[in-house]
């Protein structure tokens, strides 16, 4: 179910209600009408206040770069944190639930890949700080995925990667004053090379969790530069094959 704007922009958005199981997710598209034929589609999962602005925006970033882009809904229509305390709630109830929280990013890179301006063999993934974890998690499933790209994302997992399970390559864009997930680096490290994973890792010295979101941690020098090895990335990942 589609409710479009932007009606008169070369930039299209649309919300999109879609489900896992009975559980309804609302979600939101961006794409530029102006490209021909199918594109490269990009998954965007949010952070741990929910689907908000923060992704939309990102989202319309990526369609104005000539992808197509799906900001995914994890927690369900209507579920939009606002307090700490309260997304501290809503985002552990997926990460300690992996299972259900992989199922929800591949309910929404189902419906990227089925959308008509998208190219079902060039899909790709980014996310922040949850949303980050997420994407990590969908390569480390064997989803069927070029790249995915972690903006200060929490690295950790209950369900390690199998050597040779991760098809996707990897960016992590990694602040290198994020207490929150600093104790991580090591051990998730030590994972991408047992499992023989194509990951880069880029750390950006003295950013802050949350570098790239304007508030308590952004750093504007970090949160530009990480965007651009996101481009560079991308514009490698999606060559035809």
């Amino acid at each position: 179910m589609l409710s479009l704007s932007s009606l008169h922009a070369a930039v299209q958005t649309a919300v999109v209600t879609y489900k896992d199981g009975d559980q309804e997710l609302e979600g939101f598209v961006a794409w530029d009408d102006a490209v021909k034929g199918q594109r490269p589609g990009v998954l965007v999962v949010h952070d741990w206040t929910g689907l908000q602005d923060y992704a939309k925006k990102r989202a319309t970033m990526l369609a104005e770069l000539g992808y197509v882009a799906f900001a995914a809904d994890i927690y369900g229509k209507d579920v939009r944190p606002v307090d700490p305390k309260e997304c501290a709630v809503c985002a552990g109830k997926y990460r300690s639930d992996l299972p259900l929280l992989r199922r929800r990013v591949m309910a929404a890179l189902d419906e990227l890949k089925g959308r008509r301006e998208t190219d079902p063999q060039r899909l790709g993934g980014i996310g922040y700080c949850f949303g980050g974890s997420c994407v990590l998690e969908l390569a480390r499933s064997g989803a069927d995925v070029r790249g995915v790209v972690s903006f200060h994302g929490g690295l950790g997992t209950t369900l390690p990667a199998a050597p040779g399970a991760i098809n996707a390559r990897i960016l992590v864009c990694h602040g290198g004053a994020d207490d929150h997930v600093n104790k991580e680096v090591p051990a998730f490290q030590d994972e991408m090379k047992k499992s023989q994973a194509k990951m880069e890792f880029v750390i950006y010295e003295g950013a802050k969790h949350g570098f790239t979101k304007p508030g308590g941690g952004y750093q504007e020098k970090a949160d530009k530069e990480s965007w651009a090895a996101m481009e560079k990335f991308f514009k490698e990942v999606f060559v035809a094959k």
